[in-house]
């Protein structure tokens, strides 16, 4: 699968999941890439995609790698992780001021593969304050 179609295909899973129907989420994670096509191009004739990209759109980790950038919006890298282990990126706008549209920023077909290495660390953390007095 593209990286594109890897990011339509979690929009599809998310726009299910909005139904909570356990049958159309399994339809869902099951369908191959041409299909995920087909089925995102339905859904995105009807107008019925918005909440769910929206909802991507916004990834599930910042990457912190290099992204594009422009002087009326704010950018972030953005990942998140496919059903099959590996991690998708794309460039997440925002900000922009009042009568911006950061949302109508094509990012689904700007999407690339992601190389992620997950480990598992101890962190302490510690924080300090000063005692209250004793009252005499």
């Amino acid at each position: 699968m593209t990286p594109a179609q890897k990011a339509r295909h979690l929009v599809l899973i998310r726009h299910e999941e909005f139904g909570d129907d356990p049958e159309t989420i399994e339809f869902a994670t099951a369908l191959t890439p041409e299909a995920v096509d087909e089925q995102f191009a339905a859904l995105a004739d009807n107008n019925e995609h918005w909440d769910a990209m929206n909802e991507v759109r916004e990834g599930q980790f910042e990457t912190e790698l290099p992204c594009d950038y422009s002087r009326n919006y704010e950018s972030k890298a953005v990942a998140a992780k496919y059903l099959d282990g590996s991690y998708v990126g794309w460039t997440y706008w925002y900000g922009g001021g009042k009568h911006s549209d950061p949302e109508s920023i094509e990012w689904i077909d700007e999407a690339y593969d992601v190389d992620c290495v997950e480990e598992e660390k101890l962190v302490v953390v510690r924080t300090f304050s000063v005692p209250a007095p004793i009252p005499a």
